[in-house]
Parts: structure tokens; C-alpha cells; sequence
């Protein structure tokens, strides 16, 4: 006797599922579009709802800095997933520069720390129930400039930092159930992966490329592959760690 098709929802939530925050453009849409190229079903929280719209992914506006909007965000993808098995923090505000210390505002300090760290926070917080039931694993996304630094990066830097941080806390405190990650990318063109009306192409100089050991500037899907192999199963017995995708360049001595 033939056997009768699952259910349509039985069979969507036996599916691996991933959400990616700051997932509508850059480092964040290029690993949404591999994980789903690798059979996850994805979603995506973002601020901008213009670029989540032509994400063309399951998409949630929101602010992860605020946890009422977490919490939502958190039970709308469970629902509409079904289940929840990997978690990436991407979300952060892209510019590193926010000018000398002595003029940096609190309110600027605060917002970058709220939108890049407590948004991982956050996220994790409500999201770790369900991680835990799926054995899933978490993503973080940091800075190499969590290493080293350019003048008047401190809120950016601070950031970045408390990311490499608290991946090797979530770590301890969520495993066996969940491992905990975190890549710190340095250069990375994501100018081709912005939504429609800032995209562009951007022609770099052979020295931009050359400078880097590897020959080249990073790309996104440089970032995304790494991110898809510790979510992965091949990745079993890796947490905790910070892993640098920078073409070399941290480990580069430059002199003057």
C-alpha cells in the first residue's frame, strides 16, 4: 500500500530553519540567499522595510535594540517557520567612524551599542528556547576592528569587542544544546548588495586589492560560507570562537 504525502506543515517543519538579522542587504542578504541555496528556510529582521521587501525572503521590521519588537519578531518566525535551528546576529550600524571621543555624544555611544550588542543579546534571549529544542547553533557577527583599530571608532570598536565577548559566554552558558560562534570580517565590499536604489558597482584599485595577503578585498559570500559551515552539523565540535575573514590583513606588520 502506498504510503499517504506528510502533511504540507509536517513536512515544512521538519526542515532546518534560519533567522538572519540585518538580513536585507550586505554580509546579512548574501547569507540569507546561501543558507536558503542550502535548504534552510529563511527569514530575515531588519529596520529597513523597503530593503526587506525585495529581500523576496520572509521578512519581520525590526528594531533590535527594543525588546518588545524582538519578542515579536522572535514569535512571528517560530510561527510561521514552524521551528527555529539557527540564528545569526548580523544587525549593526555599518559606520565604524562616529568622530573624536571628546565629541562623541552618549546618545551615539548608546545607539550603536543598543543596535550591535543588545541586539544579540536580545535576539539570543528570545530565541535560545527554541535553539535549544532544535540543538541549533548561533552566528555572531563582529569586526576585525574588534582587534585593531582606526581613530574615532570607539563606539564601533566597543561593539564589535563585547560581540567576540559574549560568543564565548552564550557559549558555556547554552551549551551542550546550542553552540555559539562568531566571524569578524575586515574589508568587505558590500556595495553590489545594497537594496535597489543605493546598489552600485565600485571599481577598486589593484593597491586596495594587493594590500591584502590574499590578493583581494573580501566579498559577502566570503563571510556567508563561513557562517553556513558553523551552523552546520560539519561544525559539531567548534564553539565559542572568533574566526577572522580579512584576506590576511590582521596579521600583516605595516610600518610607515
Amino acid at each position: 500500500m502506498a504510503q499517504k504525502a506528510a502533511p504540507k506543515a509536517v513536512m515544512r517543519a521538519a526542515r532546518r530553519a534560519a533567522l538572519v538579522t540585518g538580513g536585507a542587504q550586505g554580509i546579512g542578504l548574501a547569507t540569507a540567499r546561501l543558507l536558503a541555496g542550502r535548504g534552510y528556510e529563511v527569514a530575515i529582521a531588519d529596520l529597513d522595510a523597503e530593503a526587506g521587501r525585495e529581500s523576496g525572503f520572509f521578512f519581520v521590521r525590526c528594531d533590535v535594540s527594543k525588546e518588545p519588537s524582538v519578542r515579536a519578531c522572535a514569535g512571528a518566525v517560530r510561527k510561521r517557520l514552524g521551528r527555529l535551528d539557527a540564528l545569526v546576529n548580523n544587525a549593526g550600524i555599518a559606520d565604524p567612524v562616529s568622530g573624536p571621543v571628546e565629541k562623541l555624544s552618549l546618545a551615539d555611544w548608546n545607539r550603536r551599542i543598543a543596535v550591535g550588542l543588545t541586539g544579540a543579546f536580545l535576539m539570543t534571549k528570545h530565541c535560545a528556547a527554541h535553539l535549544r529544542s532544535s540543538r541549533g547553533a548561533i552566528v555572531n557577527v563582529a569586526s576585525t576592528r574588534a582587534l585593531q583599530s582606526e581613530p574615532d571608532t570607539e563606539a564601533y570598536a566597543a561593539t564589535k569587542g563585547g560581540l567576540v565577548a559574549l560568543t564565548h559566554a552564550l557559549a558555556i552558558s547554552l551549551g551542550p544544546q546550542v553552540r555559539v560562534n562568531c566571524v569578524s570580517p575586515g574589508w568587505i565590499d558590500v556595495s553590489a548588495w545594497k537594496k535597489s536604489k543605493n546598489r552600485k558597482s565600485i571599481r577598486h584599485s589593484k593597491a586596495d586589492h594587493l594590500q591584502h595577503p590574499a590578493g583581494r578585498i573580501g566579498r559577502p559570500q566570503d563571510v556567508a560560507e563561513l557562517v553556513a559551515f558553523l551552523l552546520g552539523e560539519e561544525a559539531g565540535f567548534i564553539t565559542g570562537q572568533n574566526f577572522v575573514v580579512d584576506g590576511g590583513m590582521t596579521r600583516k606588520m605595516i610600518y610607515v
